[in-house]
Order: structure tokens, then sequence, then C-alpha cells
């Protein structure tokens, strides 16, 4: 499925963008709570919302079989249906704990799922999104596990792990992550060595971005790329609850406070 228009007049309404959701993380009960507060975020944007990014980690683990799909999620998925019945374009992207994602929103639900940044054009701003998981400098051994872990042959094999034994070995695994063992200090601020801004900069020197969105670093940022571009990290949704908006003029990083 192509990605909606989305060079045309907003007429009012805006863009907006959030990442990291991390449902089904730490544990059931924690992510219906925060399942409820990201519905109520969406509820409330609906009222002006031209389009919605959601710029991956969406799910702490997201993988579909030929004919399953994890169990959970049903306000969410339900919300996002909704919001797509009422004619907002939704667009998923990929990100290092749901990168399995297949064509189950696209095919149900009418929701394009990327696996790799894509360039947008937005009342004239001309704008890279992406979830940012494998870019730019460092990082070296993720890089070489998200090259296995995208492997066609690595995925065929784990689709014969029954669907039980399956979810629960990949929740293990999730259970290693900074969002579920809160890992705040992985999150601080560093400074030039901030490797999407290192990214984004490098990226600047080769063809101008006005906007420059990523996900994945857990850290709300905004930061000069050259001087008329701009990098925005979203951060997340465990403790932060921040999102971008862009209403054609001006993007902003905002806490929801629902």
């Amino acid at each position: 499925m192509q990605l909606p228009p989305l060079d045309f007049p907003l007429n009012g309404k805006k863009v907006y963008f959030a990442s990291d959701f991390h449902l089904g993380a730490p544990n059931d009960a924690e992510s219906k709570v925060r399942e409820k507060r990201i519905i109520g975020w969406l509820d409330k944007i609906a009222e002006d919302a031209a389009a919605i990014f959601l710029v991956g980690d969406i799910f702490d683990f997201w993988f579909e079989y030929g004919q399953v799909i994890p169990k959970g999620f049903i306000p969410f998925i339900s919300k996002i249906h909704q919001l797509r019945e009422r004619g907002i374009p939704i667009i998923f992207f990929t990100g290092n704990h749901d990168l399995w994602m297949k064509d189950y929103f696209t095919v149900e639900l009418g929701i394009p799922v990327y696996t790799h940044p894509i360039e947008l054009k937005i009342e004239g701003k001309s704008i890279l999104v992406g979830h940012g998981d494998g870019l730019g400098p460092g990082d070296n051994s993720y890089k070489i596990l998200k090259r296995v872990f995208t492997n066609p042959v690595a995925k065929w094999l784990f689709r014969w792990f029954h669907p039980d034994l399956g979810v629960k070995l990949a929740k293990g695994w999730s259970g290693h992550s900074r969002i579920t063992n809160n890992k705040k200090d992985e999150n601080r601020f560093l400074g030039d060595g901030e490797w999407l801004w290192t990214y984004c900069k490098e990226l600047e020197q080769k063809k101008h971005h006005d906007y420059y969105i990523f996900g994945h670093r857990h850290l709300p940022l905004e930061l000069a790329v050259g001087s008329n571009s701009t990098y925005f990290n979203l951060g997340e949704w465990v403790t932060q609850n921040t999102f971008l908006s862009f209403d054609g003029q001006e993007a902003k990083l905002t806490t929801f406070k629902g």
C-alpha cells in the first residue's frame, strides 16, 4: 500500500507523530494502564488530525504467523480501526521490538507499514521520518543482530515454533530491554555523541530536510541540524508521554497530560 498523499494544504489540521509505546511491557497490568492513556491521546488528537504516524516500537513484541497474531491490544487496535473508519490516515513504522510486523495492519486496517525511514512533503516542508534503530555511527552489535532478525530464513525458522512457545521466548528476550528494566541511565543526553543527531547532520550535508523525526532513543530532543533544519526525537510513553505535532508552520514536542 502506498503512503497517502501528504503534500497538500492541512486546512487548519495537524500531523501527529509518536513512538515507543512498548505495549505489553513490562507486564500486562502496567501495559493496560498505558494503553488507556494512549487511547485517550488518540481520541484527543482525532479532533484535528490530518494524519497520525506511529513511529516504531508500538508493541514491545509483535510477530505475525500465517494465521496468528499476538494476544491482547484489542482496545488499541479497535481505536485505530475507528480512526481509519473516520478517514484519518495512520502510518506505522517497525522498530527494533516489533520489526516482525508483516501485512496484518495493511490488509485488515488499511495501515501501511514501513521498515525504513521515508521522506514526506507536508505544506512544502521536507521531512524524514523513521524509527531510527541501526542508523548513525556505533551500535555495531545491534546492527549485526538486526541483520539476523530481519533475515527471511530466520523469520521462517521462528515461524515453526508453536505460537505459545514463540511468544514466550520473544517476551523473555524483550524482558532485557531498557524499557522493561527502567534503565534510564541509557537515555541520558550524549551531547555531540548523540548518534541519531550525528546521522542527521551527515545526511543534511548530502540532502536538505527541514525536519528529521525519529524515535528509538527514548529521550525527547529538539536539536538544530545546520542553520535551517531540526532533529526531533519523540521520546517514549512509559514515563514521558511525548509526541510531535506539525501544523504546516511549526513542529512542536508536547507532553500529553491526559
